[in-house]
């Protein structure tokens, strides 16, 4: 839910969302055939030389991928600069705004507490969350350009907010939003204040999928149940028993050092640095896009996942609780087209041209066919705003995570990079 501003400044200022793709079906645990050791080595230094050369030609400014099996760490490498005017190199440990990426683990959250029984995916969350006990329904504008609403059908439930399916949007990928926020003064949904929450539904809870600020909620429904800040939360029970000891959603000295900059694609296809961060003191931390975390970090709640809830010695879901989060839980609705209202900071979203079939899990995008570098029907993964990207293959036992850092989203470069780097992968796990 972004306002649309007139400047570039403005709109990189304001943006918030994200997207991305992968792969639905029956999971198995069948393991990729091995790949040799000498296919393996010249796969992963492929992978170096595809990465090297993007960020030498200045196609991204810089890049850090890793990718990991059930072995552990298969790849990793960091080339380019965190920022091209002050010529910072990239490093593993970069730290990330990773938008979007937010999402999987604020979901996690919420299925800790339905584990617990103290959420149920059914669940009306007007009781719980004030905001939602009478959702408005937004039918378009009158003549006079007032607002035309009527309340909702039914009630918002946790499995709508978690697929999508809620009826919020974001104004970055829908133009009557935008109008709404703009006619109510409202916020866009990166200040991270509590009106910019304040958006009618673009349909009846149910009816469709539209992507948008249901995560938010969700981050609001951890905190009301558990008595703590998200930030709080997370912290406590995702990353602290994962290590991931860089993820938070506000950044301290030794981060904000290793911070990577958010560049913007100019008119001539150059990328130049902006000026771009979350609120450190936000209102409400934003559990649809707030966080900041390095691609290690990212690996490690990816590799959870994939072990069934469990990693570093730490059992965080249960297993069938992954399992059902790795679901189509929209029935026969589908992800749909995303058309841009801000180009500066997305490009348009053809969802349905780029995966067929495409489902939504518990926060996921899931694939019913094979993807083309080499992911399974089964697979799933999401993205950041800013061109980070991850995704997930339970059938080959393999994840990954690519992190760049510019504007606008679905870049042309950071795709194509991203399209390499997995290919990659399976090759060197002999499964291209």
């Amino acid at each position: 839910m972004i306002k649309q501003p007139r400047s570039r400044r403005d709109i990189l200022k304001t943006a918030a969302g994200l997207s991305a793709a992968a792969t639905l079906g029956k999971i198995s645990t069948t393991r990729a055939s091995a790949a040799t050791e000498a296919d393996n080595k010249q796969a992963l230094s492929d992978i170096d030389r595809d990465l090297r050369q993007a960020a030498e030609a200045k196609n991204v400014a810089g890049v850090v991928a890793m990718a990991a099996t059930d072995n552990g760490l298969l790849y990793q490498g960091a080339f380019g600069k965190r920022d091209l005017a002050k010529g910072v190199d990239m490093t593993p440990d970069s730290v990330f705004w990773i938008a979007s990426m937010t999402k999987a683990i604020t979901a996690a959250a919420a299925m800790q507490l339905v584990e617990q029984g103290k959420l149920q995916l059914e669940q009306p969350m007007g009781s719980l969350l004030p905001d939602l006990a009478a959702p408005q329904v937004l039918e378009g504008f009158d003549d006079k350009g007032e607002p035309k609403l009527r309340p909702a059908k039914r009630p918002v439930t946790l499995r709508h907010l978690l697929t999508h399916t809620a009826g919020y949007s974001y104004d970055i990928w829908n133009a009557n939003t935008g109008r709404y926020e703009k006619y109510a003064n409202l916020p866009g949904i990166i200040t991270c204040k509590n009106a910019a929450l304040k958006t009618p539904l673009s349909f009846d809870p149910g009816d469709g999928w539209q992507y948008g600020i249901n995560i938010d909620f969700v981050g609001k429904a951890v905190e009301a149940i558990s008595g703590q800040s998200l930030n709080g939360y997370l912290r406590d029970h995702i990353f602290t028993p994962l290590g991931m000891s860089d993820t938070g959603f506000v950044i301290g000295p030794d981060q904000r050092a290793r911070l990577v900059s958010v560049h913007a694609r100019k008119p001539d296809g150059s990328l130049e640095p902006i000026e771009f961060g979350i609120p450190q003191e936000p209102e409400f931390f934003m559990g649809g896009g707030g966080l900041y975390a390095t691609a290690r970090d990212y690996l490690a709640f990816l590799q959870m996942l994939l072990h069934g809830g469990k990693f570093n010695g730490a059992q965080v879901l249960r297993p069938d609780t992954v399992a059902l989060m790795l679901q189509n839980h929209i029935g026969d609705l589908e992800p749909g087209y995303m058309k841009t209202t801000a180009p500066d900071a997305s490009l348009d979203v053809d969802l349905p041209k780029l995966f067929p079939g495409a489902k939504w899990g518990l926060s996921f995008i899931i694939n019913t066919k094979p993807g083309p570098a080499g992911r399974s029907p089964g697979s799933v993964s999401w993205a950041g705003l800013a061109n980070t990207y991850f995704w997930l293959d339970p059938a080959k036992r393999v994840a990954g995570v690519i992190l760049t850092q510019s504007l606008p989203f679905v870049d042309p470069q950071a795709i194509k990079l991203y399209g390499r780097f997995e290919s990659g992968v399976y090759k060197a796990i002999g499964s291209a």
